[in-house]
C-alpha cells in the first residue's frame, strides 16, 4: 500500500477516535442539531468552509475546468455573490435562531410551505450526499493506484460519512471541520505554484490547450454553452443563498455578532479555495492533455492526479488529504441537515401528538436521528451506484433547491411585503417544474439537447431558467394581490423596525 493511502487512512482513523470521544457530549436535540449553540466564530469559519467546499469543488469543478477551461470560473463565481449576500443576513439568521429553514418558511408562509420545503431539502441533499460518496470512490481509487476500486472507495466513503454523522451530530461535524478546513486551505495555497511550475507555466498551457479553454464561454462544454455555463454559476449562487446546512451552522453560533464575523472570514477563504482549485485543474489538464483525450484519465480526476504526479509528496499528500476530507465533511453536513428536517419539520411538527410533545425524550430523539442518518446514508449510497456525472448531479441538486427554496426564503428574511400565499405557490411551483423538466429527459429524450441525453437541457434551455422565472414571478405577482403579513409575523424578522 503506497504512502499516500497510509497517511490518509491514519488521519481518518484519528478523526474516528476523536468523534467517538466527542459523541459522549451528545445528550440532547440541541447537541445533535446545533451543538448547543456554542460554536465560537473561529471554529465556525472552517465549518462554513467545509460545508460549502466539497466534491463540487475538487471533482465537479475539476471536471468542468478540464472540459471548458477558464469558463469553469462561472461555477464558483455565482456562489461568491451568494456568500456576500449571506454575510449581511448572518446575524439576522442567528437572531431567529431555530433549527431548520422550515421554521422560517412556516412562520412566513404556513405549514404547507414547511412540508414542501422539507421535500425539496430531502431530494436535493440526498443527491448531494450521494455524489460525495461517488467522489470518494474516484479519490481513493486514484490515491491507491487502482488497488481500491471506485466501488470499494465509494463504500468506504459511505461508511466514514455515515458513522461520523450518526455518532456525533453537529458536535462531531464542527470539530471534524476544524482540522479539515485548515488542511483544505493550506494545501490549496501551497499546491498552486507547484502545479503551475510543473506544467511549464502560462506559455506552455497556452500552446497545449485549445483556444476554447481561454474563452469566457467555452463552446466545448456542449449543448448551448451561452445558457448552460452561466446557469451552473446561477445554480450555485441560489443553493448557497438558501442552503439549510449553512443556516444550521449560523443557528449553532454563540451569538449573532459571532455569526456575522465568521461569515466575513468565510467569504475570503472560500474565494481563495475555489479560485485556486480552478487554476490547479486548468494547469493540470494541460499536463495530462493527451491522457484526457485518450480516456486514460477521467476529467473529474485531474486535481487528484496533479496531487500524485505533479507535486512533491509532503504537499501532494496534503492536497489528496484535502480532497478526501471534503468528501467526509460535506457528506456529514448534508446528511445531518435532512435528518434534522425529518425530525424537527416532519416528526415533531406533524406526526407526534401534541399532547406528547412536552414529554419528548431527548435521548429518544437523538437515537431516532441516528437511525435516520443511517437509513438516508444507505439510500444515498444506492443512488451513487447509478450516477454517471458528479457535475450533472451537482447541477440538478443545486437547481431543485435553489429555485424551490431560496427565492421564498430570502424574501422571508429581507422583504416585508411577501405574502403567505405567494411564498407557498413559489415553493411548490419551483419544485414541480424542476422535477418535471428533469423527468422529461427520461420520458421524451428527443426533446433534449444533446438529443437523447437525459442530462441535457429540454429544447436547449437549462432547467434553472424557466423554473426560477416561475418561482420569482409567482412570488412577486401574487404578493401584490394577496393579504399582507401581520405585524406579529413581521416582528419575528424585523424586530427593530416598524412593520
Amino acid at each position: 500500500m503506497n504512502a499516500y493511502i497510509v497517511i490518509i487512512f491514519l488521519y481518518l482513523i484519528g478523526l474516528t477516535v476523536m468523534n467517538f470521544w466527542l459523541s459522549r457530549k451528545v445528550k440532547t436535540r440541541d447537541d445533535m442539531m446545533v451543538a448547543s449553540r456554542q460554536i465560537p466564530w473561529g471554529k465556525m469559519v472552517f465549518t462554513l468552509i467545509c460545508t460549502w467546499i466539497g466534491s463540487g469543488t475538487f471533482i465537479a469543478g475539476a471536471e468542468f475546468a478540464a472540459k471548458a477551461g477558464w469558463s469553469a470560473l462561472w461555477q464558483p463565481a455565482g456562489a461568491w455573490i451568494g456568500i456576500i449576500v449571506i454575510y449581511f443576513l448572518a446575524s439576522k439568521i442567528r437572531t431567529f435562531g431555530q433549527y431548520t429553514v422550515g421554521d422560517i418558511l412556516e412562520v412566513r408562509y404556513g405549514s404547507i410551505a414547511r412540508i414542501v420545503g422539507a421535500i425539496a431539502i430531502l431530494i436535493s441533499f440526498t443527491v448531494i450526499v450521494s455524489y460525495q460518496f461517488k467522489a470518494g470512490g474516484y479519490i481513493l481509487n486514484a490515491i491507491s493506484d487502482g488497488a481500491i476500486s471506485n466501488e470499494q472507495g465509494m463504500f468506504m466513503a459511505f461508511l466514514f460519512v455515515t458513522i461520523f454523522t450518526a455518532i456525533g451530530g453537529m458536535i462531531a461535524v464542527a470539530n471534524t471541520d476544524l482540522p479539515n478546513g485548515i488542511i483544505i486551505l493550506s494545501s490549496m495555497i501551497l499546491s498552486t505554484p507547484l502545479v503551475i511550475l510543473a506544467s511549464g507555466g502560462w506559455d506552455k498551457i497556452r500552446a497545449i490547450l485549445p483556444d476554447s479553454h481561454f474563452q469566457v464561454i467555452s463552446p466545448e462544454f456542449g449543448g448551448n454553452p451561452y445558457l448552460k455555463i452561466p446557469a451552473i454559476g446561477l445554480s450555485g449562487m441560489l443553493l448557497l443563498l438558501g442552503v439549510q446546512s449553512l443556516y444550521q451552522k449560523f443557528y449553532s453560533a454563540r451569538n449573532p455578532k459571532e455569526a456575522r464575523k465568521a461569515a466575513g472570514f468565510w467569504v475570503v477563504g472560500t474565494i481563495i479555495i475555489e479560485t485556486v482549485a480552478i487554476v490547479i485543474a486548468v494547469f493540470a489538464s494541460s499536463y495530462f492533455w493527451k491522457e484526457l483525450q485518450s480516456g486514460g484519465i477521467d476529467h473529474a480526476a485531474v486535481i487528484i492526479q496533479a496531487a500524485k504526479r505533479m507535486i512533491p509528496l509532503p504537499v501532494g499528500v496534503l492536497l489528496l488529504g484535502a480532497a478526501t476530507v471534503v468528501v467526509i465533511s460535506t457528506g456529514m453536513n448534508y446528511l445531518l441537515s435532512p435528518t434534522t428536517t425529518l425530525i424537527h419539520d416532519i416528526y415533531l411538527r406533524f406526526i407526534r401528538k401534541k399532547s406528547d410533545k412536552e414529554n419528548v425524550s431527548e435521548k429518544g430523539m437523538v437515537i431516532l436521528q441516528r437511525v435516520l442518518i443511517i437509513m438516508l446514508g444507505c439510500f444515498a449510497f444506492l443512488m451513487a451506484w447509478k450516477m454517471r456525472s458528479v457535475l450533472e448531479s451537482a447541477y440538478f441538486a443545486y437547481t431543485v433547491y435553489g429555485v424551490a427554496i431560496t427565492p421564498a426564503l430570502i424574501a422571508a428574511l429581507a422583504w416585508k411585503k411577501v405574502t403567505k400565499i405567494a411564498g407557498m405557490v413559489s415553493i411548490i411551483s419551483g419544485t414541480v417544474i424542476t422535477v418535471s423538466l428533469k423527468l422529461a429527459g427520461y420520458i421524451w429524450p428527443q426533446i433534449m439537447v444533446p438529443m437523447g441525453d437525459p442530462n441535457g437541457d429540454p429544447f436547449g434551455i437549462p432547467i434553472i431558467y424557466p423554473a426560477l422565472a416561475v418561482s420569482l414571478i409567482t412570488l412577486v405577482v401574487i404578493s401584490r394581490f394577496t393579504k399582507p403579513p401581520s405585524k406579529e409575523v413581521l416582528s419575528r424578522f424585523f424586530p427593530d423596525e416598524k412593520a
